[in-house]
């Protein structure tokens, strides 16, 4: 019998007998069904490139040196606290990308394993132990209602920026990319701007405090020069915005 996600009661095809699914003495073995291909996943890729956590020109500069398709293993826990239900992964296999225990899995969308992927699927190397283990370390207390071994579709995609070596992960159902290391916007240039504002402003404060002792014509001048300081501080952060 091969039950839907979500199903608990199933009947037999030979006897017809009913039978009930306790969740929480069964280890269930699910997929998620890709709905990106190659090139629709490098253009995921290459848009999130060109966002707003990457160097500038990332997704014009980076080249990329390898792609490879697999169904990677996670272990799917849903368990019960006193506000609800909670759901956590953990990898099945060694990966680098630990971001892949943020994966939001709809729970519409996973379909019993078929053995017809086993030849691009990752053989799990966590038992499954271990992943309870970790589980009850995190959230000691916690009632597991179901417990699954999930393969979730995956583009891995190596890349180059200034002669070194990236992975980004593209989830092939949602489209989601996910990479720990990346060439990231550097910090210090937003920071200066920032400053720099703060600065110009703060003394501008003071030269309006100052200047209550001149009377109105000191407090007026100190609001003239925040006037014509913002539209300045405006196009400098555009300018640091457009460089970085």
């Amino acid at each position: 019998m091969n039950p839907d996600e979500g199903q608990i009661f199933l009947t037999c095809p030979f006897c017809a007998a009913t039978v009930y699914i306790d969740k929480t003495q069964v280890v269930f073995h699910w997929s998620l069904t890709p709905t990106l291909n190659a090139e629709q996943a490098a253009s995921e890729l290459r848009r999130w490139m060109s966002g707003s956590l990457t160097v500038k020109d990332l997704d014009k500069k980076a080249q990329v040196s390898g792609q490879e398709f697999q169904y990677f293993p996670l272990w799917f826990f849903k368990w019960r606290i006193p506000s609800g239900e909670q759901v956590d992964l953990e990898p099945a296999a060694a990966t680098s990308i630990s971001e892949l225990r943020t994966l939001v899995l709809p729970a519409g969308d996973l379909k019993p394993y078929d053995s017809a992927l086993d030849t691009q699927a990752v053989e799990p190397s966590v038992p499954y132990d271990a992943a309870r283990t970790w589980l009850n370390n995190n959230h000691p207390g916690a009632e597991v209602r179901e417990s699954a071994l999930v393969h979730i579709p995956l583009y891995i995609f190596k890349y180059l920026y200034n002669n070194k070596g990236y992975t980004a992960v593209v989830e092939a159902a949602t489209g989601r990319v996910l990479s720990n290391i990346y060439p990231a916007k550097p910090e210090a240039p937003y920071l200066t701007a920032g400053l720099l504002t703060a600065g110009v402003y703060l003394c501008l404060a003071l030269a309006c405090l100052a200047g209550g002792s001149l009377g109105g014509l000191g407090i007026g001048l100190a609001v003239l020069l925040g006037l014509a300081a913002t539209p300045v501080l405006f196009f400098f952060a555009v300018w640091i915005a457009s460089k970085v």
